[in-house]
């Protein structure tokens, strides 16, 4: 369903430790500092993951805007 809905071509995982604090200019920021990608080109989601492993955040561009999504798994991995 988020796949149509952002048009997502490709998923890129970010590795290390994300603070998931930050919102969606911070983690704009975060990709174009340490993965020299432009953030504004659409198709790809961008995942973090923060300290505890439950929780993922995905940012993703959609033409008009970015779309901030956040998911934490309910058994813990």
């Amino acid at each position: 369903m988020i796949r149509e809905a952002l048009g997502i071509k490709r998923i890129i995982v970010c590795c290390g430790r994300v603070d998931l604090r930050r919102g969606i200019d911070g983690l704009a920021g975060y990709v174009k500092l340490n993965y020299v990608r432009d953030t504004l080109e659409e198709g790809p989601l961008f995942l973090f993951c923060g300290r505890r492993k439950d929780r993922i955040k995905g940012l993703g561009f959609e033409g008009d805007g970015y779309c901030l999504l956040y998911y934490r798994l309910t058994d813990g991995k």
